[in-house]
């Protein structure tokens, strides 16, 4: 499969290695930001480079008109939407449960939990077979915390990213009979500036010894794996969770 890919969150990190790998691959590229404009047209500007069309659209995906006003730019620009990678997200600094404020936990869960459900409600709009599409593919980008708890570092963004395994799994089986497949990817211990939000720059440093691979992973890596599971070599495979964590 190739086509029209959306990536939430594509200024940085993993969702910027997806970008470029997806227009290495073929893919046409809209890359949603959030604040970080110079980020995603630089991402842009390597998607154009790689051969591909690139688009460069704000939104804030907690925010529902924000989100339909997202996906209506990519339609009128690009086209036909053929896959979503959930990957927006937040983090906030490390804390334990009883220094986290009602405000702290809502914003975690507006980011990484309302805002996937209304991308992906918006995908599968477009998408599927029952609304006259033609299928397609949504890879969400879960947390190995999600099994592991994060205990006092951010429980409540591995419950949010526990959300989004539930959510996977659910919305494969209710969309898998109109064309559309969804996975997840649970990255670990990433080389990205997200654990700088967390109040931790060397989070990875400190942590990677730990590991059975004993380093950390990379955002290209991750890109891989959200790359094979949007593909037509994944064709059978849905409501599935790919971890990426060195063995963590």
């Amino acid at each position: 499969m190739t086509g029209i890919m959306l990536i939430t969150g594509g200024s940085r990190g993993i969702g910027a290695a997806t970008a470029r790998l997806a227009a290495q691959n073929g893919y046409d590229v809209c890359v949603n930001y959030t604040s970080a404009r110079e980020q995603a047209e630089a991402v842009v500007a390597d998607v154009e480079q790689a051969g591909t069309r690139g688009l460069a659209v704000q939104a804030d995906v907690s925010d529902p008109n924000s989100v339909e006003r997202l996906f209506h730019i990519c339609d009128l620009e690009l086209g036909t939407l053929a896959v979503l990678v959930n990957n927006a997200g937040i983090l906030e600094p490390q804390a334990r449960l009883e220094d986290m404020t009602g405000d702290r936990i809502d914003r975690v869960f507006a980011v990484n939990v309302r805002g996937t459900f209304l991308c992906a409600r918006e995908a599968v709009k477009r998408m599927s077979t029952k609304h006259g599409g033609s299928g397609g593919a949504i890879v969400n980008v879960s947390s190995i915390a999600s099994r592991l708890g994060a205990p006092g570092e951010y429980i409540d963004y591995a419950a949010s990213k526990g959300a989004i395994d539930a959510m996977t799994l659910g919305l494969a089986k209710e969309v898998g009979g109109e064309g559309i497949r969804v996975n997840a990817v649970r990255p670990g211990i990433i080389e990205t500036d997200i654990h700088t939000s967390g109040g931790e720059p060397g989070r990875v440093e400190r942590i990677a010894p730990t590991l059975p691979m004993g380093r950390g992973g990379t955002a290209e890596e991750v890109a891989e794996a959200i790359l094979w599971l949007a593909s037509d070599k994944a064709s059978y495979v849905t409501g599935s969770f790919t971890d990426i964590g060195g063995g963590r």
